[in-house]
């Protein structure tokens, strides 16, 4: 996205919370004028929470997600005002600039970073160890002197190399979790992932046992028993933290409002993100909220929480999603094992697609074509048949086609 296009959407978003309606108490002051002092917003109280892991501390049950057009410092006070405590970023989110947004943010009210839960991701492509000098990178362009929470970025096996596999249970990790920590420069350490191998992942962290949290591409949906929701039960075993992401995005195209929900109170989304906070292994959603809307019907939704979802309910969302066009599979078990036997990073090329369609990320083609060549290359494939595998019926026919036309 070019920097006047992101300019313009941040523009009409922070135009939108300008003209909401005064009785919203949580409703920020943003300043009249670019060249007047910033306003501190009121904040609200701060959204339930939950807490990570064996041994972390209570942290809010939606999060903050970054990479966002409108991603600025005025955004996250909106966040902030709200009662989100919870901000999650990464060293590549907005091109590199999102951590500068926070540490912006920071300097405007350092009396809040003791309440904040701040979150960073780096590629340690050399190996775990790579942490030990990445996290410096982190601190300075957040500027803070820690980071609660410190991932490697969506670690896989393209990526990290297939021994990567074996990173959450190996010693090198776990002695770089350990000098980060003593070193105070951190204060959990964990790794998030959105491979179809996540299933080993988490599993090779339960075993490890070292690790404090793991954040997950997630569904509500996954077989009672499958590689997926042992390796959730695994994790939980052992204490590890687990954080729920990419919960959203295979509702894109369903639809807002079922009468059913309605007489709950939710729109759909609400009601997927009820779900999510109906299985007790899972902490917190990270939530790609891109406008105030999103960020309104996000904090009712997490507010509103009473309990679990009724059964009934949960199938309901399961029948609508699954009638819905996913623009990616969350992860069910046939395109699990399709992975592991296809050199097609089918899964990331559909995550790819996802990005450049409902985000208008140009970065998706920079990740397409970093994928080496026989992982993009589908001519060997049967893909209809790998669309009707799918639990979710995902059109990796059309979606491979988008991928060729959109980024080759």
């Amino acid at each position: 996205m070019s920097a006047k296009k992101s300019t313009c959407t941040r523009r009409n978003f922070l135009r939108s919370a300008l003209l909401a309606p005064v009785g919203v108490a949580w409703a920020p002051s943003f300043p009249a004028k670019a060249e007047d002092p910033p306003k501190q917003a009121a904040a609200a109280t701060p959204v339930p929470t939950r807490k990570l892991g064996k041994n972390g501390p209570d942290v809010s049950m939606l999060i903050f997600g970054g990479d966002m057009p409108a991603y600025s410092p005025e955004f996250l006070d909106l966040g902030w005002s709200m009662g989100i405590r919870y901000f999650d970023t990464a060293a590549q989110y907005g091109g590199g600039n999102d951590e500068t947004k926070v540490a912006q943010w920071l300097a405007q009210y350092p009396e809040r970073r003791k309440d904040l839960f701040l979150v960073s991701k780096d590629h340690p492509k050399a190996g775990p160890e790579q942490l030990l000098e990445l996290v410096d990178r982190r601190l300075e362009r957040c500027q803070t002197r820690y980071l609660d929470l410190y991932f490697i970025h969506g670690i896989n096996a393209r990526e990290y190399g297939a021994d990567s596999l074996n990173w959450p249970k190996s010693d090198a990790f776990k002695k770089v979790a350990e000098k980060l920590k003593s070193s105070g420069k951190v204060k959990m350490v964990g790794f998030s992932c959105h491979d179809a191998q996540a299933p080993q992942y988490l599993a090779a962290a339960a075993e490890g046992g070292f690790l404090d949290a793991i954040m997950v591409s997630y569904t509500p949906f996954f077989a009672k028993g499958g590689a997926m929701d042992k390796a959730l039960d695994a994790c939980q075993a052992a204490g590890i933290g687990l954080i729920a992401m990419k919960t959203l995005r295979n509702a894109a195209d369903a639809p807002k409002r079922l009468p059913e929900f309605d007489q709950l109170g939710l729109t759909t989304h609400q009601a997927l993100l009820q779900a999510v906070w109906s299985d007790p292994r899972l902490s917190a959603v990270c939530n790609r909220m891109q406008n105030m809307d999103n960020i309104q019907t996000s904090v009712a939704a997490v507010r509103g929480y009473k309990g679990p979802l009724k059964l009934a309910h949960r199938e309901l969302l399961r029948e609508t999603l699954l009638a819905s066009r996913g623009a990616m599979c969350p992860g069910c078990p046939a395109c699990h094992r399709h992975s592991a036997e296809l050199a097609l990073a089918f899964a990331d090329i559909s995550r790819y697609v996802m990005y450049y369609e409902q985000d208008g990320n140009r970065q998706a083609r920079e990740l397409y074509q970093q994928l080496p060549a026989g992982h993009r290359d589908a001519s060997q494939v049967d893909l209809a048949a790998l669309r009707d595998a799918c639990q979710f019926k995902t059109n990796y026919p059309e979606i491979i086609r988008r991928a060729e036309r959109y980024f080759a």
